[in-house]
């Protein structure tokens, strides 16, 4: 059973030099004894405990006891081995018993390290009982309650260990998810920003362009017969590209349209049907009822800017004679009406947005009008004129407030 070893860190790389240097001055110690205490066999103690030494060095540069249960469970046998011919020849050979604990939960499955432990320290004590030529519970202490320790504090390391690796990759996968969640944001702030950027320029150059257009044809028909009409006319359509490249500088920079600068929503309405009914020769009355109430800039910029659609649509492609605007204060909330005498259309016929062919006006105003949590009624019919209502409640969505300060 192959298994990955874990990367060590200057903490478990400084424990396991602790743990060899143990097993060294262990075996070292019981050398040392064998030659300055004058045991019998006290040549083949210091042979067993360099070869012991030799065995254990042999495993940590040995990238397979590492890697492989297998491999670390035959070095630990091989190590067991020359401890065990060790403990034959003097008793100073328990002490090694100790570190041997550790490597065999270490090295080894839960099991198995429990039953290699469980089977070390009873050689342990086995083994200083027949030095001693007699056995007594307190020779078991110390075996057994080295063993219970180094169980413990494996265990428990082995613990702490998985727990650190759980909240490893529980940060990874934060990590990963904010990042997921960033890229998420961002690419709704590029898209937000992208929908209120096309309603800005339908609403304003597009519109103001097509102003300028119907505007010149009016001066070229004009121009044969009347001379200062259609200087009147071009005069018009000058004025309406500098409206128009002031709306372009605010919406680039997210600013308040000019039209409702120093002014209430209702007057920059009431002045829009004045530029209509003079610019497109199409009479357009503004009706302001019920007691005005503050608005919020996102409710102002949105009425108006469905208020220039509307009739822009108007005089586009209703052929109408007259145009009423109709500002309405209802309490809790607020409406806007564009009625008009046109030939009218068929709602349910209306062809989708097209890039060259236009139709965005109608997505347009409904896209702001859901975006405040109101509502946009289209009522017509071929032959019988448009009416159009948004009604928009006078405190916006939290979640729109974006939408008043872009």
């Amino acid at each position: 059973m192959n298994t990955a070893a874990p990367a060590l860190t200057p903490t478990t790389r400084a424990l396991a030099w602790c743990l060899h240097l143990l097993v060294i001055g262990l075996l070292a110690l019981a050398a040392a004894r064998a030659v300055t205490g004058d045991r019998p066999h006290a040549g083949w103690i210091v042979a067993a405990s360099a070869a012991c030494g030799l065995v254990y060095a042999i495993g940590p540069v040995l990238p397979g006891v590492r890697r492989s249960r297998r491999a670390a469970g035959l070095w630990l046998a091989a190590v067991g081995a020359c401890w065990l011919v060790l403990l034959a020849l003097s008793p100073d050979a328990v002490w090694a018993a100790f570190p041997l604990y550790f490597l065999q939960l270490h090295l080894l499955p839960r099991r198995a390290g429990l039953t290699a432990v469980t089977a070390t320290a009873a050689a342990a004590i086995a083994g200083f009982a027949a030095h001693q030529h007699s056995f007594s519970p307190a020779m078991a202490i110390g075996p057994a309650l080295g063993a219970a320790v180094a169980v413990a504090v494996v265990w428990g390391y082995q613990a702490l260990y998985r727990e650190s690796e759980h909240r490893r990759r529980l940060i990874e996968e934060l990590t990963a998810t904010r990042a997921d969640l960033a890229t998420a944001q961002h690419t709704a702030g590029v898209l937000a920003e992208r929908d209120r950027l096309a309603r800005e320029i339908h609403d304003t150059l597009a519109q103001g362009l097509s102003s300028i257009q119907l505007l010149l044809r009016a001066a070229e028909r004009a121009l044969p017969q009347a001379p200062e009409n259609a200087a009147h006319y071009v005069g018009q359509a000058r004025q309406a590209a500098v409206d128009n490249l002031a709306e372009a500088r605010r919406f680039v920079a997210a600013l308040t349209p000019p039209t409702l600068e120093g002014t209430t929503l209702a007057g920059a309405l009431e002045r829009l049907c004045t530029t209509t009914s003079a610019r497109h020769r199409l009479p357009t009355r503004f009706h302001l009822t019920g007691d005005p109430a503050p608005l919020a800039t996102a409710h102002e910029v949105a009425l108006l800017r469905i208020a220039q659609s509307a009739l822009t649509n108007t005089v586009r492609h209703a052929e109408a004679t007259t145009t009423e605007v109709t500002l309405s204060y209802l309490g809790d909330r607020v409406a806007l009406d564009v009625v008009d005498d046109g030939h009218g259309f068929d709602p349910d016929q209306v062809p989708a947005p097209d890039p060259e062919a236009g139709g965005f006006g109608l997505a347009a105003m409904r896209a702001r009008v859901h975006a405040l949590g109101g509502t946009l009624t289209i009522a017509s019919a071929p032959g019988h004129g448009t009416a159009l209502a948004a009604r928009l409640p006078l405190t916006p969505p939290t979640e729109t407030e974006p939408e008043a300060r872009p």
